[in-house]
């Protein structure tokens, strides 16, 4: 049995997968999978497990040089958009924002959409792989 780290062996085996560059999304339960990205439903009932509990074990996990974050979460979802850049600056990740309609049509490109029980507005983000070396 796996010691530590994260014990899905889903996310597991994307992010020992992953290159430089390369993205993955964790969502609530309500952002639409584009046809042909890879989806790992974690949703097991709204609200369980939370989007900030899985990016928090994925930060622990995967090396982020940049997050992608719908700009409608600073107006909408006020507590998770300061708990989430309290995350980015505590592991010096840059981050933008784009409108959700651009974050949708980007999500198309991640190798994976990890899927939560999130049920509030725009708690998603998408993770850029950085490198350790």
């Amino acid at each position: 049995m796996k010691k530590h780290g994260i014990l899905n062996s889903d996310i597991s085996k994307i992010l020992s997968d992953l290159g430089h560059t390369d993205q993955i999304v964790i969502a609530d339960c309500g952002l639409p999978v584009p046809e042909g990205v890879k989806k790992i439903d974690l949703a097991v009932k709204f609200g369980t497990p939370t989007f900030l509990e899985v990016v928090e074990e994925v930060l622990k996990d995967m090396k982020v040089e940049h997050a992608i974050v719908a700009e409608e979460i600073k107006d909408q979802n006020a507590d998770v958009f300061h708990t989430l850049t309290e995350a980015f600056e505590t592991d010096s990740i840059t981050h933008s924002f784009v409108s959700h309609e651009a974050f949708k049509q980007m999500s198309a490109k991640a190798k994976v959409i990890i899927r939560t029980g999130e049920a509030t507005p725009y708690a998603n983000v998408i993770l850029q792989a950085g490198v350790l070396f």
